[in-house]
Formats: C-alpha cells, structure tokens, sequence
C-alpha cells in the first residue's frame, strides 16, 4: 500500500516537486517540526493536567484552548510528511521504522478519538483527580506521540 502510495505521489507530481527543489523538502521538514511541537506542546500539557499537575487550572478550559492547536499540529504534520514521504516513498515505503511510526501514529489517533468519545462530557467535573482510566490514557497518549516523534527521528538512521 505505501508503495502504491508512493507511486501515485511520483505520478501527480508531489514527489519530483519534493525532490527537485532545494527548498520543499528543508520547508516541509521544519513545518513537519512546528506541527510536532504544536501536537505535542498542546496536548502534552492537557495530558499532564490530567495526570494531576496544575490542578489549579481548569481542566475544560485548558483543553478548548489547547487540544485545537494539537489538532493544528496534526493536520500541519499529515500534510508535510505527505511531502517528506514523496521525496524517497520507495525507499520509506520499506522502512520498518517508518512503518512503526504509522502504526505509533494510528495508535495515538485512536487513543485521542476514544478519550474524546469516552471522557470529554466528564472533564468539566473533575476536581481535584481524573479517573484511573483516563489518566492511563493521558500516560498513553504522551507516551504514544514522543514516541511517534522519536520514530521520526530515527527514520534517518534506519
């Protein structure tokens, strides 16, 4: 499937584009950073507020502020690393530690779309500590994205 993928990217055009300006690639790569730190700085610091710190800060609140840049960051990421991936899809497309970081990432997603599904009507109530539940799901959560961000990472050395 990522081979095929790659096939397309190179069919359309996004993968010489990628690779023969000396800029796109070095662009995507930076955005790729910003959309990282975006995901993980805002839903790091929720993930945390769940796991007990800054209790003085109001859980619903800190979440309508921050999970909106986290989803920013994602959609900044899934749209660079589209160009990333374009730029050696073949090469990436066999991978094991791009494969990995897919998987890392599907799991991440799932994870945030069932704590949504299952918690987010209960955030507002709670005081003083989030449910054991939810808190391992925050622990998942940080956990899942630096991990799918060290993947990327390691991607080059790979």
């Amino acid at each position: 499937m990522l081979t095929a993928a790659a096939a397309w990217l190179d069919t359309v055009g996004i993968g010489p584009w990628s690779r023969g300006s000396p800029l796109v690639y070095p662009l995507a790569n930076a955005l790729h950073l910003l959309g990282l730190v975006m995901l993980v700085g805002g839903i790091g610091i929720v993930d945390l507020r769940i796991l007990g710190l800054w209790r003085a800060l109001p859980m619903t609140g800190l979440s309508r502020a921050l999970t909106p840049v986290a989803i920013a960051g994602l959609v900044l990421m899934a749209a660079s690393g589209v160009i990333l991936f374009a730029a050696d899809g073949a090469a990436l497309a066999r991978s094991a530690i791009f494969g990995r970081k897919l998987i890392i990432v599907a799991a991440a997603v799932a994870n945030a779309a069932a704590f949504r599904l299952i918690w987010r009507a209960h955030m507002g109530g709670w005081p003083d500590a989030a449910p054991g539940a939810a808190r391992a799901m925050a622990a998942a959560s940080l956990l899942l994205w630096l991990a799918a961000g060290a993947s990327g990472r390691w991607i080059a050395y790979g």
